[in-house]
């Protein structure tokens, strides 16, 4: 009686008998398509096996791609080194990115969170993954891009570009994201309250740096700034009627100096006076205190920060006075993906990328952290400039648009190229990716 159905055979076999397996794979569907009556798919195996030849083959043609838009990303890097707009106002260098990226066949996005982000997509085909490359442009004020990020932007769109024209053989979609303000306002913070970069199955980033690396933890990040209400009295013939806000002030400073016993010994806690009110001969009405809270893991900080705010209550109900509390934005720390770190550091020893240095295990606080929180991703750390030199400093800026700093464009775009060429030539990969991070939030 014939079989109906579907019979699977799996051929598992590797490059050198790829010829030979083909000729078996067409006798055996002839074989048994003569003698059932059936459906028969045959998998071939030859991909997962040989799929670091493949993954080799496409990586030359994104090198390939990406050298021959290099000058033109060097000279966009340097144009932006020179613009050197601040936090919130880089019009001229978004816009530049922006009219690229649509030269490029990517369609473009402006305004998306804040007026100087955008989001530039071109999709291949339906079902794949979305993959997302960000790119930072701010400068800093008074002393201009002392931090790299003019080198962001043309690194991240020559990875894009390379992956559009020499991927064509699996779906995916590409999203370039333009996020500024990482200097002051934490511009990705805001780009994610309003609902960007959450689609994206994994984000990738580049920075510039002394070596190329990758970072393990970033630090959650919580800054405060209080205002103090007291009455104001003189010192020397009434100060029985006065309500002290510095007093306030003084006494939370006190009370976070106790907690600091009390916390775990990765937590970091600051504190200043703005204003603290007056000439000492007059009891203060007011004071202005900053706080900052900071702790490598998210759901810790929330339990401070509920600690520091039973501070401030209490050193108000003992002076008497009131407060009112403003809070900025919150820097969340990134859920660490080693699967992800160790794509990119492979890819930078692929690349021969300079002054390769181990996973620096600890750093501050950045807002790709809260980027992080929410999916999947990493920076690659390329360097470019003197081994101890620090970031918004001289030694960067004098370093910006030196050789060094174009070669890292290249390294940068070929490495973040060649990580989306690995998680799409290996769907497996991505797939475990996606797993260690689940995990890892879960824990953290």
């Amino acid at each position: 009686m014939p079989l109906k159905g579907t019979l699977y055979i799996a051929l598992f076999i590797n490059s050198g008998l790829r010829e030979m397996c083909s000729n078996v794979a067409i006798w055996v569907y002839q074989l048994w398509e003569n003698i059932f009556d059936c459906n028969i798919i045959i998998f071939d195996y030859m991909k997962r096996s040989n799929c670091k030849n493949m993954a080799d083959d496409i990586k030359k043609k994104l090198g390939e791609v990406i050298d021959e838009h290099k000058s033109e990303l060097c000279q966009m890097a340097d144009e932006i080194f020179d613009l050197a707009e601040i936090s919130g106002e880089e019009y001229k260098t978004s816009e530049m990115l922006c009219k690229y990226l649509e030269k490029e066949g990517f369609a473009v996005e402006r305004g998306t969170g804040l007026e100087t982000a955008f989001r530039a997509s071109y999709k291949n085909g339906e079902g794949g993954p979305v993959l997302g490359i960000l790119v930072e442009y701010d400068a800093l004020e008074k002393i201009g891009h002392a931090c790299g990020h003019h080198l962001q932007g043309p690194a991240g769109i020559g990875a894009a570009i390379a992956v559009k024209d020499c991927i064509k053989d699996y779906p995916y979609e590409l999203v370039v994201y333009g996020t500024p303000a990482e200097e002051t306002l934490g511009g990705k913070i805001i780009m994610l309250d309003k609902g960007y970069m959450k689609e994206l199955d994994l984000a990738f980033m580049s920075h510039g740096s002394p070596s190329t690396s990758v970072d393990e933890k970033c630090m959650a990040l919580e800054n405060f700034v209080v205002t103090f209400h007291g009455v104001k009295s003189h010192a020397a013939i009434s100060p029985e009627e006065g309500r002290s806000a510095l007093d306030a002030a003084l006494l939370s400073f006190h009370a976070i100096e106790m907690l600091r016993e009390h916390v775990k010994d990765d937590t970091r806690m600051h504190y200043t006076i703005r204003n603290a009110g007056g000439p000492p001969n007059v009891v203060p009405d007011i004071t202005v205190a900053e706080y900052t809270l900071r702790s490598y893991s998210t759901k810790y900080l929330d339990e401070v920060v509920k600690r520091f705010y039973n501070i401030l209550k209490g050193a108000a109900l003992m002076t008497d006075t009131t407060y009112e509390i403003q809070r900025d934005l919150p820097f969340k720390s990134k859920i660490v993906c080693h699967k992800v770190n160790d794509l990119l550091m492979a890819n930078a020893e692929y690349e021969h990328a300079p002054a390769i240095t181990p996973p620096r295990k600890k750093t501050g606080s950045t807002d790709f952290g809260n980027v992080l929180y929410e999916v999947p991703g990493s920076c690659i750390r390329i360097a470019f400039t003197d081994e101890d030199a620090q970031p918004h400093s001289e030694s960067y800026l004098k370093a910006g648009k030196s050789e060094a700093a174009h070669d890292a464009i290249g390294y940068a775009a070929r490495i973040i190229a060649d990580s989306i060429c690995d998680v799409l030539v290996n769907p497996e990969l991505l797939k475990q990716i996606k797993e260690e991070f689940k995990t890892a939030r879960n824990n953290e």
